[in-house]
């Protein structure tokens, strides 16, 4: 099993390469710091997973659909500091297969490369913690339905989900935009596959998360 480092922090690599050298059936075949380096490394070498932090000097999340576009039998595994539930909903509609947290055990970092090896999908404790406090069930995210284009929302779409977070129906949205009711559904129903939530609820909180609408606005509600 091929593998590609791709982290511009030495210490990062030279920890990941200390933790998965002992183990049999891995070759370490790589260790990009750009995402310039890691395609010439894919070209070059040949990768069947690819172990990244995304958010480090030198990376950006696009390289991941980029990649896959060339290469599509190579698998991702992010390896990151904390985020916020949407950027991992955004790493895995990107390509992202696996994900654990850089502060993870050597155990569960381990088991993501060798579970990714195996087809399967692996998110440590706290990736799967995160998400689902955000309403978002992992299983419910529809991975095959997203292209490799960068997940935006329209300035109405943040327009409507303001509406919705701030707790107004469709028929009051529809009035106040002067749209139809059937536009306002159909924009929420493109906002919630877009963010990959299943309800309102998952809507309100990613408002709260984006600054969209103040934490406060709900602190003394029904009082």
């Amino acid at each position: 099993m091929k593998i590609i480092l791709a982290d511009s922090n030495e210490l990062i690599r030279i920890g990941m390469r200390a933790v998965l050298s002992s183990e049999q059936n891995l070759e370490i075949v790589g260790e990009a710091t750009s995402s310039e380096e890691l395609i010439s490394l894919i070209k070059n070498f040949g990768s069947d997973i690819v172990l990244i932090d995304y958010t480090s000097h030198g990376f950006s999340i696009d390289i991941i659909p980029k990649v896959l576009s060339k290469f599509p039998t190579v698998s991702f595994v992010a390896i990151t500091p904390d985020q916020s539930a949407q950027t991992l909903v955004n790493a895995l509609r990107s390509g992202v297969k696996s994900y654990v947290k850089k502060d993870c055990d050597v155990s569960e970092i381990i088991n993501s490369v060798k579970e990714t090896a195996r087809g399967n999908k692996f998110f440590c404790g706290q990736i799967l913690e995160t998400i689902q406090r955000a309403s978002i069930d992992v299983e419910d995210i529809d991975f095959e339905s997203f292209s490799c284009e960068p997940v935006l929302l329209s300035e109405r779409e943040n327009q409507i989900i303001t509406f919705i977070a701030e707790g107004q129906t469709n028929a009051q949205i529809a009035d106040t935009l002067f749209l139809s009711n059937h536009t306002i559904n159909t924009h929420r129903k493109n906002i919630m596959s877009k963010l990959g939530v299943k309800n309102t609820a998952g809507i309100v909180m990613y408002a709260v998360k984006t600054n969209l609408v103040s934490p406060n606005k709900f602190l003394f509600a029904g009082e």
